[in-house]
């Protein structure tokens, strides 16, 4: 059962934490706490959690972690988004709520079969598909490719790029690498290459796709020398 949440600076456990049993008084411990107490009330046996369940100092596991993300996700029999900022009241909350701008997040909204999010204190709020009008509203994606009615191959190219387009990620790199799974393709990672990993993305998204929607895609700022933008951002 994956765990989806936006991450705490300084505040998140790792796996090395863990081993050390260090950190036990962080915000991001009871993030974990909570989730394997909902888990087990669940009847699941096992979670997984990105930020203590990738040894982050290989980057051999890194880069094939990031590379099977959406898949683990899609076979997952459920997932739990944790929305930390969201308090009453509830409607207007859970739209400004930060988990919907980020970019690691749209895959977790993609992927899964559903999604049950919960509110700070651990109250459920719904499903991704008894809240999908909401989800829907907030993310510009069409409740069919959000409750699997339609297979995301069905969304063009540049519809998905445009899905992308209003998030953000802390690095540069993570533009581009968030949405591997969304186009379903494979790339190595390269922390330190900046914009030039979307530029890679495109590039392999154009050699594995029948699809030339990705060149209309329009960007305002200077394209790269091969005519591909170096973000998403329109």
């Amino acid at each position: 059962m994956p765990f989806f949440h936006t991450w705490l600076p300084n505040w998140e456990l790792t796996l090395q934490d863990l081993e050390a049993g260090r950190g036990l008084h962080l915000p991001g411990y009871e993030k974990i706490r909570q989730t394997c107490a909902q888990a087990t009330l669940d009847g699941l046996a096992y979670v997984w959690i990105d930020t203590c369940c990738i040894d982050k100092s290989s980057s051999a596991e890194l880069s094939e972690a990031i590379n099977s993300m959406f898949r683990w996700y899609a076979m997952a029999s459920i997932c739990y988004a944790f929305l930390e900022d969201d308090v009453p009241p509830f409607r207007q909350r859970f739209l400004r709520s930060r988990y919907f701008t980020r970019g690691w997040t749209l895959q977790e909204l993609l992927a899964p079969k559903d999604v049950i999010f919960y509110d700070r204190t651990w109250n459920r709020l719904g499903s991704k598909h008894e809240l999908g009008e909401l989800v829907s509203d907030v993310t510009g994606i069409d409740q069919r490719f959000l409750q699997h009615r339609a297979p995301l191959q069905a969304a063009s190219v540049a519809a998905r790029m445009s899905w992308a387009s209003k998030r953000q990620t802390t690095r540069v790199e993570d533009t581009a690498y968030c949405l591997i799974g969304i186009f379903d393709v494979y790339m190595p990672l390269i922390y330190g290459e900046g914009q030039d990993a979307f530029i890679r993305l495109q590039e392999a998204i154009l050699d594995s796709h029948h699809d030339t929607s990705l060149l209309a895609w329009v960007h305002t700022e200077v394209r790269s020398a091969s005519g591909l933008d170096k973000t998403p951002v329109c």
